[in-house]
């Protein structure tokens, strides 16, 4: 099987970047991996630019494979069958409903972007899927608890795939930054990867043969565990006897409506869904040694405008410290809102807080370091943001008037750990190659 890709959703290419282990020397991309990515769609509905496109385009050239425009819009049969599907999208609400007429059958809520990948895994049918999501997604929303991955997971099992999801720290596996996502793999039932799986017991795919545990390995513990099923009691009669004898919770769901109107369950970080069953661990992982953010911090002299002096400075340790804020309830009563002190400056002698968008401005959760040469206060440069999220350095510096230094910092809040991905793309290398 060749090692085809589309990516959805690319961002500056953080999917591309990883599989790959994409350099950037003297301009010049370098992509040292075996993967060919034959479709890629980046579309911001925001933004009259484009700099996340443009910058795709300025790293890995101006193809007409290379698609920007809306992916709602896109007819998905014009896509080229590929191995991998791959794509980090946004945790939206999942719910479904029977349309009106019923003649259209189950819809999803207009503008979910879940939909537009389960209408390119309907047209496609990729063998392998890897996705990538903020690890609240596992437990959304707050009135029914996982009900949204839940939906996610019926709709797979409909269309032919297994899933194994596990929720990981960057910092845990030597990466410099505490990020912690759920990353979701899905095998379709005609691979050989999928029969393999399924001659083996649960607990043997999630802590020794799955993909997660393979390259991300976990303590083993089967203490905090739960288990439930997705599907009709009567489409159960092919799941383990294993599963059967277990006291579970076998609820009647007919399809992904009832799971929208019914499902609630606890997901734990690390799981696997077989055939429609759910097994969900607690697990933890076994750590290793961390890069820091002192590791990853411009060596060389940086421009003055990042330091912070006077009222800029003032504002910063205000942000930073514990704080009792007066607030009104939407009933006018009053309270105070408590925030407690963060660290100012940020320690460099362990990994970088999660990184977000709004990196760099005069916010609470913008980093704040040392700066080496100097030892004065001041944000981090565009290098450093990209240096946490594993990028090659400049990857964002582009020639484009979009591409502005606090849209850079956008970017890199948005993105995955590309260390995360290039770890996950040597295993599945090898699972391709045997198919």
């Amino acid at each position: 099987m060749n090692k085809t890709v589309c990516e959805l959703f690319a961002g500056v290419g953080g999917f591309r970047c990883g599989l790959n282990d994409v350099q950037l020397v003297n301009e010049k991309t370098i992509e040292n991996g075996n993967w060919n990515f034959v479709w890629a769609n980046q579309w911001e509905p925001s933004t009259k630019t484009q700099p996340a496109f443009e910058c795709y385009n300025e790293r890995f050239g101006k193809l007409k494979s290379h698609v920007n425009k809306d992916i709602a819009e896109v007819d998905k049969s014009i896509i080229p069958d590929h191995s991998l599907l791959v794509g980090g999208f946004p945790c939206q609400d999942y719910s479904v409903a029977r349309s009106l007429s019923n003649e259209k059958g189950i819809e999803g809520k207009k503008g979910v972007l879940w939909w537009q990948i389960v209408e390119v895994i309907e047209e496609k049918q990729p063998p392998f899927i890897l996705l990538e999501n903020v690890d609240r997604l596992l437990r959304s929303p707050a009135s029914q608890r996982g009900r949204d991955f839940g939906v996610m997971l019926r709709t797979l099992y409909e269309n032919g795939y297994d899933v194994e999801w596990r929720v990981i720290n960057a910092a845990d596996y030597g990466f410099p930054q505490r990020r912690r996502r759920v990353f979701i793999f899905a095998y379709h039932e005609n691979t050989e990867y999928y029969t393999k799986l399924n001659k083996l017991d649960y607990n043997t795919v999630l802590y020794k043969k799955g993909l997660f545990a393979k390259t991300f390995p976990i303590k083993l513990n089967l203490e905090k565990n739960k288990q439930t099923t997705l599907i009709p009691k009567e489409d159960n009669l092919h799941s383990t006897d294993e599963f059967n004898r277990t006291k579970i919770n076998k609820k009647e769901f007919k399809d992904v409506v009832d799971i929208s109107d019914k499902f609630s369950f606890h997901f734990y970080n690390t799981g696997l869904m077989n055939k429609g069953n759910i097994y969900t661990y607690k697990t933890e992982p076994e750590i290793h040694p961390s890069t820091t953010l002192g590791d990853i911090i411009e060596k060389e002299e940086v421009d003055e405008k990042y330091f912070l002096e006077g009222d800029k400075l003032e504002k910063m340790e205000y942000l930073k410290g514990s704080k009792k804020i007066p607030r009104k309830k939407p009933n006018g009563e009053e309270y105070l809102y408590s925030e407690g002190a963060i660290a100012f400056p940020d320690y460099q002698d362990r990994p970088a807080r999660t990184m977000l968008t709004s990196e760099s401005s005069i916010n609470r959760s913008t980093h704040v370091v040392e700066d080496f040469k100097t030892k004065k206060l001041r944000t981090l440069t565009p290098v450093e943001a990209e240096r946490i999220q594993m990028f090659p350095d400049n990857w964002t510096k582009i020639n484009d008037k979009s591409m502005t230094e606090k849209r850079r910092f956008f970017m890199m809040g948005n993105a995955l750990v590309v260390g995360i991905v290039k770890k996950l793309g040597e295993n599945l290398e090898k699972i391709i190659e045997k198919e």
